[in-house]
């Protein structure tokens, strides 16, 4: 039985107008509802039924997913093409790229465009790692490439949306959202999704819809920590606001709330109730949380010093280690600046020093903890960057322009396979000719990890049934260890 199955005993006001009423008078009546009680099928307050949907004994616990927001140059970090440096400054062969999308290049030559780094073989998979990923190369052995990633979506916006939802279009739960509905939360006193962000900004903006619940009850979204200020906005009291009068007026809010849902039977109400309660008991976990002063130095010797300044990828990295320790589910660390059409290598450089040691740190202090084992780590852009060039093909000052069809991605721990390398590229890096992995595929790999049969993973909106995969997505066995 699918988990939406479960609760189609319970019905929104819309819900019950979809399924009763057919007049004139019933769509006038329908348009004056709230726009934000058009799911058809409740999940409970506390995030859904694992009976209902594990069906593997589940390798991972929680997931922390280090998105690369912009698209990283797989070509200049982890799929070397010696071909394409021969070949720099060329046209492109034409029956590569005849009829392929490109982004901005649309219209204009298509030069081959090599890299100017040096790459070497690490790890007993000899995996080809770039001079600029020092840290990353020396636990090759405890990560997975993947160089055969594809997404469906060439622009920024939409494939961030692809990568996170399973759909281009705006609007259905992000991955995390599903886990909190389908698993729930393992820590009461902490949402089940987090989200962190670092990184200047200046390159494509991060959308709150990036980790939002779509058409979930709102229970389920991602709640953003801050790194200046409070942690998160408008959970502690306000000047003059003692606990324990903060404490009688949310239990008079929550008995109005409750007449409510006892009459009308709307989740969203059940979700406000949730939400009220966990701000409260957030009061005095999110602080401690937050302190990380009593780290020992060995620590900060691991992270590097960036980790002790507040809102860098480094400090977030160590954040996220903390919320694992805490089982919190799904921890989304966004790092922004990687969309380089120009200026590649100086831009490239810049962030590889931000993101490098703190990614190999976050992976050795989880591993050393015994945490690894039962956390799934991701590094992934939502694409990558064209084998052809952008502006010009000077090695000094070169770009790319954004490429679906072939990126990189790394995993490790949480039952995926260590120390391997998975997918090949043709000569010039432009398509996949092995082991495809599909954004899809990927998903359901994923949620398999967790337990999770991804066909069984469900939420009827709107008159159907939504699921992350869609109608898509197979597991991949190469990638499991």
């Amino acid at each position: 039985m699918s988990l939406s199955s479960e609760f189609q005993r319970q019905l929104t006001r819309r819900a019950l107008l979809g399924r009763s009423a057919f007049g004139l008078g019933a769509l006038g009546l329908s348009s004056l509802l709230r726009e934000n009680l058009v799911a058809s099928t409740p999940a409970p307050s506390a995030g859904g039924d694992p009976a209902a949907i594990l069906r593997f004994v589940p390798k991972a616990k929680r997931i922390i997913f280090l998105f690369m927001s912009g698209g990283p140059s797989q070509l200049d970090l982890f799929d070397p093409k010696p071909r394409l440096n021969e070949l720099n400054g060329q046209p492109m062969p034409e029956s590569m790229v005849k009829n392929e999308r490109v982004a901005q290049l649309q219209g204009q030559p298509l030069k081959c465009m090599g890299t100017r780094y040096k790459f070497a073989r690490y790890g007993q998979s000899g995996v080809d790692i770039s001079e600029l990923l020092p840290w990353t190369a020396q636990m090759a052995d405890d990560i997975t490439v993947i160089r055969s990633m594809q997404t469906e979506a060439i622009n920024h916006d939409p494939a961030v949306t692809f990568m996170q939802t399973g759909n281009a279009q705006p609007g259905r739960p992000v991955i995390g959202s599903w886990l909190s509905y389908g698993l729930g939360s393992n820590n009461r006193d902490l949402p089940a999704f987090v989200v962190l962000v670092s990184g200047t900004g200046t390159g494509q903006n991060l959308h709150t819809r990036y980790w939002g619940s779509g058409f979930l009850p709102t229970v389920h979204q991602g709640v953003q920590f801050r790194s200046k200020g409070d942690p998160v906005l408008f959970v502690f009291n306000p000047p003059g606001m003692s606990s324990e009068v903060r404490r009688r007026i949310l239990d008079g809010v929550r008995d109005v709330n409750q007449q409510k849902l006892d009459a009308v039977g709307d989740p969203e109400i059940a979700t406000r109730i949730e939400q009220y309660e966990m701000a409260y008991r957030m009061q005095t976990s999110v602080p401690d949380l937050m302190d990380s002063s009593q780290e020992p130095a060995s620590v900060y010797d691991l992270y590097g010093e960036e980790a002790k300044t507040p809102g860098t990828f480094a400090a977030n990295c160590l954040l996220a280690r903390r919320l694992a320790e805490r089982d919190v589910r799904f921890i989304q660390l966004y790092h922004r600046d990687w969309d380089h059409h120009n200026q590649l290598p100086e831009g490239i450089t810049k962030e590889c020093r931000q993101v490098d040691r703190a990614g190999y740190a976050l992976v050795q202090d989880l591993k050393q903890r015994g945490l690894l084992d039962d956390t799934i780590v991701i590094w992934s852009g939502e694409f990558g960057r064209t084998p052809m060039s952008q502006s010009n093909t000077s090695y000094d000052t070169y770009g790319r322009d954004h490429h679906m069809k072939a990126f990189t991605a790394w995993v490790a721990g949480g039952g995926f396979k260590a120390g391997g390398l998975v997918g090949e590229t043709d000569e010039l890096g432009f398509s996949v000719v092995n082991d495809r992995v599909h954004v899809h595929d990927f998903h359901a790999t994923i949620l398999h990890l967790m337990g999770i049969e991804h066909t069984q993973l469900t939420y009827r909106s709107q008159g159907r049934d939504f699921r992350l995969t869609d109608v898509h997505g197979k597991l991949l066995p190469d990638l499991l260890a």
